[in-house]
């Protein structure tokens, strides 16, 4: 590094240490982040999404106009749902998977098939036995390279013949797990979540289970993107913008604490701290809070489908901030754009804060359909591969603000600013989109 570079840097980082001081002064960050918990579980389509989103609004407001685009999506209503094991008539902890396919009014009844951890692999193993049956397979750990996703399991037990799926929350104690059915109303077989002792309670030769799901698919369904535009300053480059996302919507289970008040917290105590320095960044600031991100990514996908084509090309670099606790060490999923890990790392490290850099795509958030359309994209998430953080306990009724600490989204919350510091005031961006690797959907 020349005399001069090391200059640079230092003058950097006394300017960012301004954002610093107000972010770690930021007392609205926690009491915003405890406000949204109170909210609930914010499942779109519900009155808690709908509360925290006006709530959102009112907030963001306070640093300029804030549109609500309407945003549709592959809606979906459960009226009832029971898991009976026969033939003793015991009720098991279960709750289905948003968007699953129902049952006929009267339920089914069927054998049930265990496949441990139930891999496509295995799945396609167990052959024609899985033909009629409730598979049943273990739900994992979601941040880690070796996962596989629930969805996945769910696609190979409906393509082998599989007439309902079960998946088992693997730590006693803790209740069912919920996620995503990925239906989106089209083909499906009903599907529930499942605790460790209710899959217990089926583990044995012969058992046998009723499931009922009852409810309505709501294809016309739609809800709210709230989008902030903070527009840069007099050295702005033409038509460019840093998109800082988070979603909203959540899982009735609890508060979505982890995920994603965490990240909606962040996001907004970030728009605190720029608003009043934009004049002195290249390029402006969106900051977008997405739902209908539980419904396999649905609401960001859709949004930015309808987007006019300038306004899409406009975006340089999305960050995308979810669950952002849970544990200290923060990674930054970087979507398969090989420039990206460096240039977060350096944005983190103004902040003194070291980042873990995952390059492959990995969609299992808003960032993904970003990536998608070509923007360069992120998503910073704390507890990547470590299985046993706190993040283990997302999708489950312990998901509650017991699960974060204070100091952990605090220094996330400045090591986003870092890595945001650098993007709103970089000469250029147009080198990130160099080199992309291709895209596999895992």
């Amino acid at each position: 590094m020349t005399r001069d570079d090391a200059g640079a840097r230092t003058a950097e980082q006394a300017a960012f240490g301004e954002v610093a001081a107000r972010l770690r002064q930021d007392e609205e960050l926690w009491t915003d982040f405890e406000a949204l918990c109170r909210h609930g579980g914010r499942m779109a389509g519900t009155a808690s999404e709908r509360a925290a989103q006006d709530w959102c609004e009112r907030q963001l407001a306070a640093f300029g106009p804030v549109a609500r685009e309407s945003t549709p999506y592959a809606g979906w209503r459960c009226d009832h749902a029971a898991l009976t094991r026969l033939p003793d008539g015991r009720q098991l902890e279960a709750v289905p998977l948003l968007g699953t396919a129902f049952t006929p009014a009267a339920g089914i009844e069927l054998p049930v098939l265990d496949l441990g951890r139930g891999t496509p692999e295995m799945i396609a193993a167990a052959g024609e036995g899985v033909r009629g049956h409730a598979v049943m397979v273990r739900h994992e750990y979601p941040f880690s390279t070796q996962t596989v996703h629930r969805r996945v399991k769910l696609a190979a037990a409906q393509r082998a013949g599989a007439a309902a799926f079960l998946v088992v929350q693997p730590e006693a104690g803790i209740g069912p797990v919920s996620g995503s059915s990925g239906r989106g109303g089209g083909p499906g077989i009903p599907a529930m979540g499942i605790s460790a002792e209710a899959g217990a309670a089926l583990r044995h030769p012969g058992a046998r289970v009723h499931v009922r799901i009852d409810g309505e698919d709501l294809p016309q369904a739609r809800t709210d993107t709230l989008v902030l535009d903070l527009p840069a300053g007099q050295a702005a480059q033409p038509d460019e913008r840093v998109v800082l996302s988070a979603h909203i919507d959540g899982h009735p289970l609890a508060e979505s604490a982890l995920d994603n008040a965490t990240g909606v917290a962040a996001a907004m105590a970030l728009a605190r701290a720029f608003a009043p320095r934009m004049h002195a960044m290249r390029r402006g600031l969106t900051v977008c809070l997405f739902s209908a991100e539980e419904w396999a990514l649905n609401g960001s996908r859709e949004w930015l489908a309808a987007l006019p084509g300038a306004r899409r090309a406009a975006m340089a670099l999305n960050i995308n901030l979810d669950s952002l606790a849970g544990s200290p060490r923060l990674t930054a999923l970087t979507s398969g754009f090989v420039r990206l890990g460096e240039f977060a790392r350096s944005g983190a490290s103004l902040a003194g804060g070291a980042l873990g850099v995952h390059l492959p795509l990995m969609p299992n958030s808003d960032h993904a359909n970003f990536a998608a359309c070509g923007i360069p994209a992120l998503r910073l998430i704390a507890g990547f591969d470590e299985p046993d953080s706190a993040l283990r306990l997302l999708l489950t009724p312990a998901d509650t603000r017991a699960l974060v600490g204070e100091g952990d989204l605090r220094a996330a919350t400045a090591s986003a600013a870092g890595v945001l510091w650098r993007a709103l005031r970089a000469d250029s961006l147009g080198d990130l989109r160099d080199g992309a690797m291709p895209q596999v959907q895992a």
